[in-house]
């Protein structure tokens, strides 16, 4: 399927888009950054914080700008693409700043995991609210990457596979178990209210990104 952006005006061939941004089309290069800002703030939020995230997304843009003649992808690689720089670019300034991405939870944590898969897409379904979003920050550094690959920024395994530089079926498992310590920790503080904020993610999610 050809990826469109939506909430750009009228609908927009991406792959169109990005070859025509790769050329130097600054119209094209504004209708790229539309598509993709919204989730790369998110994630690079969820690695630094809110109050570095937007300077960190700055400097990955400077970056993609740079960068995006010689990018050779397309529409759908190109989140993972800008993904991985982003990513780049905030362990950057973590090591700057002597800080770590995400407070991990600790591996023990996982001993009473939920069994059922419905619990997980009610975990999807609630990423949208903030809440959710400090929740995802709390798991365990691999799975909080995973997730946010996974379900945030909406790429696939093997895409977010290599903006971690590890193997899809880790990524898969990673982010199996980071959705459903998250069902968890959603449940346990009654974030299950439907609220849809920032990110709009159904529970149809939970049967691709598991």
């Amino acid at each position: 399927m050809v990826p469109v952006c939506e909430g750009v005006g009228p609908i927009v061939d991406l792959d169109t888009a990005v070859s025509a941004a790769r050329d130097g089309d600054e119209a094209a290069f504004r209708v790229v950054y539309r598509a993709v800002q919204p989730q790369l703030l998110q994630y690079v939020r969820s690695l630094v914080g809110a109050g570095d995230a937007e300077d960190v997304a700055s400097e990955a843009w400077l970056q993609i700008a740079r960068d995006l003649p010689g990018f050779r992808g397309d529409g759908t690689s190109v989140r993972g693409w800008a993904a991985r720089i982003a990513r780049n670019r905030a362990l950057d300034h973590i090591r700057a700043r002597s800080r770590r991405p995400v407070s991990g939870a600790g591996v023990d944590e996982l001993v009473h995991l939920p069994d059922s898969a419905d619990t997980a897409g009610e975990a999807l379904d609630a990423v949208a609210t903030d809440r959710a979003l400090a929740a995802i920050a709390a798991l365990p550094r691999e799975q909080a990457e995973a997730v946010l690959l996974r379900v945030v920024m909406g790429l696939d395994s093997t895409s977010a596979a290599r903006v971690l530089g590890k193997r899809a079926g880790s990524v898969r498992m990673a982010t199996h178990r980071g959705l459903r310590r998250l069902a968890e920790l959603l449940e346990r503080d009654g974030d299950f209210d439907g609220a849809r904020t920032d990110v709009t993610v159904t529970a149809s999610s939970a049967s691709r990104a598991l």
